[in-house]
């Protein structure tokens, strides 16, 4: 059971008024989650395994006030419908967070990223675990790791592993409390970098949560769940021995062959546009005159190219050449979220 500790700030004489900012990363699966086996928990068909983006952040600020008549939401300095699904999902996880220290205060909810949102780049995983720790912070919540985790997984899988930092893995699970992220190596064991090749700032047409759904109409789905736990070791040994080589191969393989899920679902789920392909196409070009790259992609159709250090700057001058891609952005591997004394409002 998760146990909650509230601060003597919320347990008596609460402020009229709670605030706090956190910032969190967005991360790219190396082993992909897809189906679920309870959609009201949120608990995934398989485990997976990420790395965490530093310079892919959401950086969101949470204040509470008795003097806030509803809850409200912004999203990149745009007011949002508070009937909206976006703006009922982040409301109902305020409220979870609310029942657990007993406050009525309403919200004001200010979001921003510093990449494109709802492009498959997971930014509802970093912008669900943000919101869990700004406005855990702000109510004076303290929770361990692993219990920010389960916390945030309840409004976004994804966020499950938003809430670490480094190297995550996140556990399936049968229960709530057994469904949760664990960092599995720091940020400072391996200097990855990912080029982030976006070919596309439109939103995806099938949203993740819909996509879940339909994992198990695919013919391949079963063959694939009997192969996740074996590819999660092999992922985390080659982490462990810093064979970039033998990761990148996994993880190409793995990319493609979830997809190949999406593309067999019923319907199917079609997610790449020709700048898609066309990126993928170039990395394996690249890769055959010497420079180590390897590509991966969520469920949407922007692509991540993973490398070294010293060849992220060939990298990102190659994808930025290709007439399909609008944008190019980097990342290091990242932290876990950070709570910071300076306010988006």
């Amino acid at each position: 059971m998760l146990k909650v500790y509230v601060s003597k700030r919320t347990r008596k004489n609460m402020p009229k008024s709670l605030k706090s900012t956190a910032t969190a990363s967005s991360d790219i699966a190396l082993v992909k989650y897809w189906g679920k086996k309870d959609a009201v928990l949120r608990l995934p068909e398989n485990g997976s395994v990420s790395l965490l983006l530093e310079g892919l952040d959401t950086i969101t600020t949470v204040e509470f006030s008795e003097s806030f008549s509803s809850d409200t939401l912004r999203i990149q300095d745009v007011g949002i419908d508070p009937d909206s699904r976006e703006a009922r999902r982040v409301f109902r996880h305020l409220d979870r967070l609310r029942q657990k220290v007993g406050s009525t205060f309403s919200a004001k909810v200010e979001s921003k990223n510093t990449f494109p949102r709802g492009t498959g780049l997971s930014s509802s995983g970093s912008g669900m675990a943000a919101l869990t720790y700004a406005a855990a912070d702000a109510l004076g919540l303290q929770l361990s790791e692993k219990e920010m985790s389960i916390l945030a997984r309840q409004a976004s899988g994804t966020a499950c592993r938003c809430a670490c930092g480094g190297f995550v893995e996140w556990l399936d699970g049968d229960t709530s409390d057994s469904s949760y992220s664990h960092t599995i190596f720091p940020r400072d064991h391996w200097d990855i970098r990912d080029v982030v090749v976006v070919v596309d700032e439109g939103q995806k047409k099938v949203s993740s949560t819909e996509g879940h759904t339909k994992a198990q109409t695919s013919p391949f789905f079963t063959a694939r769940q009997e192969r996740i736990a074996a590819k999660i070791s092999k992922v985390k040994e080659a982490i462990h021995h810093k064979d970039f080589t033998q990761l990148g191969t996994l993880v190409e393989a793995e990319a493609l062959e979830f997809h190949s899920i999406l593309l067999t679902s019923e319907p199917s789920l079609i997610a790449w546009l020709p700048g898609t392909v066309a990126v993928m196409s170039a990395v394996k070009n690249l890769r055959e005159t010497g420079v180590e790259c390897y590509f991966t992609i969520n469920t949407g159709f922007n692509v991540h190219v993973l490398t070294l250090p010293e060849n992220e700057a060939r990298v990102q001058t190659e994808m930025q050449q290709l007439s399909l891609v609008k944008n190019t952005l980097t990342a290091k591997v990242g932290g876990k979220p950070k709570i910071s004394t300076s306010h988006l409002f």
